[in-house]
């Protein structure tokens, strides 16, 4: 699995310019485990780590340009970021 999340972060820090790629690959952890407790809770059966991955996927081909503008909006996001750049 973590071929595939390498692979999704490196075409989400591919599509937006404003994160790096240790940042991307945050947001793909958070987006497939978001993805996995959400279905889980709804009652679904697992589908496996492909469903997983399209949904990632696609999360990332539509809304990977604007994630940065998520975190500014949600200070949970924001904070889960700031704790994990490096402190100058």
């Amino acid at each position: 699995m973590d071929e595939i999340h390498q692979r999704l972060a490196e075409l989400l820090y591919e599509k937006n310019g404003h994160l790096t790629i240790d940042e991307a690959r945050t947001w793909v952890e958070l987006l497939w485990e978001d993805f996995e407790a959400t279905y889980a809770k709804a009652g679904h059966e697992y589908q496996g780590k492909k469903l997983t991955e399209q949904i990632v996927l696609r999360w990332i081909e539509n809304y990977g340009p604007r994630l940065h503008d998520f975190v500014a909006t949600n200070p949970k996001y924001k904070e889960m970021f700031d704790k994990k750049r490096p402190l100058n």
